[in-house]
């Protein structure tokens, strides 16, 4: 039986009833800098906080690398008010939940919690970005912790010594470079010097987008933030990072040797940064290759041909032009050699005959679906809103999402794929165990 897709300015029309609307989002802005983003949202009497620090490892140089991720675990290990333990537990207590990242772009700390709770999480955030404790025994405690996840997470995950090998190798100038975890030297020598600069410069409330959303008031949110957090000094602006990765000329390939039931397989395109015009066409190209298993390269290498085991692609938001990159796990007895030659074969049908109109339609609506699930929780209402103020300059080009992915066209997809997976443009890397030279 033929699938019918509705069309997606059809179902952009009937999603968009009584959803979240770019008028709903307020904002402001504390006289140190801080911006804040605000939904009211009673649906339940609970709230979040999402606290967007524009810092991660493009913002580090060889000698820091990996500040960026270590201040992440720092942040929880105690500050003047709330010593150590006591921001986890005091956040348990009143029945809140948090977490945190760090990527190449940012460090991301997310609170949950009960909207009685809510001048509890302003007071313990106002205490570790004004005052953390940066003691050279904890620091001593916490660098042996992050030395022990670089060293398990390298030999525990192929995907992770593959990843960080090609990386080193498709940026040769860019930060991007360096693992966002760091390198083990330089982990073993930071200076204290260098973390009370690093976290000034970076945690400082003018480098940071806030967002909350959920059972609490627009003002009672201004009246907490300006006495727990307005009090806190602006710094000077981060310096920017000018470095720019130059074109690459020829094909790259890097082998990593490691005990492997089979080969692991990494290909890596360089294209633009969240911002660009092509964005929408390879956010939707990206789908169409690994998004289920009807998805083009599930479908041919997995389905059909058996070549792999496990086949998929990755492009996300950056600051910077970054990586799209497919993976794959080869089946047994298969040579990578073999994997890699059908995975060319699965991109240069789409840069020849392009995709077909009913494909294009079909990841059209997933995306509007996907959109629309995410805004009706506070969690996805938080992480969205941020994500876009943050990566794309205003939290109002989400509300613009729906119709950019519609906008997209066959013509789009096509001429995107021949414009970036190219051989000259393309970085390859293979993990597979010991063998004879």
């Amino acid at each position: 039986m033929k699938k019918l897709f509705l069309p997606a300015l059809l179902l952009l029309g009937l999603l968009g009833q009584a959803q979240l609307k770019a008028d709903d989002v307020k904002t402001f802005t504390l006289k140190n800098g801080m911006k804040f983003l605000v939904v009211e949202d009673f649906s339940i009497p609970n709230a979040n906080m999402y606290l967007f620090y524009k810092v991660g490892s493009r913002n580090e140089h060889q000698g820091i690398t990996g500040l960026s991720h270590f201040f992440e675990h720092m942040m929880f290990n105690g500050a003047k008010k709330y010593g150590p333990k006591l921001f986890d537990q005091t956040m348990e207590f009143n029945g809140g939940a948090n977490n945190a990242y760090t990527t190449e772009n940012v460090t991301v700390y997310t609170n949950w919690f009960p909207a009685s709770a809510t001048e509890v999480i302003f007071d313990l955030e106002g205490d570790r970005i004004s005052s953390l404790s940066i003691d050279p025994k904890m620091v001593e405690s916490e660098r042996g912790v992050v030395l022990s996840e670089r060293s398990t997470g390298l030999e525990n995950s192929p995907w992770e010594q593959l990843s960080q090998t090609l990386g080193g190798v498709a940026f040769l100038e860019h930060p991007y470079h360096w693992p966002v975890i760091g390198y083990e030297d330089d982990m073993k020598n930071w200076k204290q010097e260098d973390l009370e600069r690093y976290f000034k410069t970076y945690y400082a409330p003018n480098n940071c987008v806030v967002v909350v959303t959920g059972g609490i008031k627009l003002e009672e949110v201004k009246k907490l933030a300006e006495k727990y957090l307005e009090p806190i000094p602006a710094q000077p602006a981060p310096p920017k990072v000018n470095i720019v990765e130059p074109e690459q000329t020829g094909e790259r390939r890097v082998l990593v040797q490691k005990e492997a039931a089979t080969p692991y397989l990494m290909i890596a395109y360089h294209v633009p940064e969240a911002k660009h015009e092509d964005y929408y066409a390879l956010n939707i190209l990206n789908s169409i290759l690994s998004s289920g298993k009807s998805s083009r390269l599930y479908t041919t290498l997995v389905d059909q041909q058996q070549l792999a085991t496990s086949v998929f692609s990755g492009f996300g938001e950056s600051f910077d032009p970054t990586l799209f990159q497919i993976y794959g796990i080869t089946a047994k007895g298969v040579n990578e050699t073999a994997l890699e030659k059908g995975i060319y074969e699965v991109l240069e049908k789409i840069k020849n005959e392009g995709i077909t109109e009913t494909e294009l339609q079909k990841i059209k609506n997933q995306k509007l679906m996907e959109f629309y699930d995410q805004v009706e929780t506070i969690n996805g209402k938080s992480n969205n809103i941020g994500t876009y103020e943050v990566f794309f300059g205003d939290y109002r080009k989400m509300f613009d999402a729906p119709a950019a992915f519609n906008k997209v066209t066959a013509a789009d997809v096509q001429r995107v794929a021949k414009k970036y997976f190219t051989r000259s443009n393309r970085t390859v890397g293979v993990l597979k165990s010991n063998t004879e030279e």
